[in-house]
């Protein structure tokens, strides 16, 4: 599966933007059909970092939203900034 079709677009809720800002963590919709595994391949090859893990939630409105935790030399503001979230 190609990377761009793992990931479909960041999302920008209140929420994420704590995640954001105090566990160092962004929040993606992606493909149901996504592993963690290629979710993870997909954002280190997206923007050149390292991720630290991947958590995945099926949402009741039929989206796969992926947790993705970024190491402490990549801050995720850094990586929001880039997407124009913030």
């Amino acid at each position: 599966m190609d990377q761009y079709e793992v990931i479909k677009y960041p999302l920008s809720t209140e929420k994420s933007i704590r995640l954001m800002e105090s566990d160092n963590k962004l929040v993606f919709v992606v493909s149901k059909k996504a592993s963690k595994a290629q979710i993870k391949k997909a954002i280190e090859e997206m923007f050149n970092v390292s991720v630290d893990y991947v958590k995945t939630f099926n949402s009741a409105k039929g989206e796969k939203k992926a947790y993705v935790r970024f190491s402490d030399k990549n801050p995720a503001i850094d990586i929001a900034t880039q997407l124009g979230l913030i």
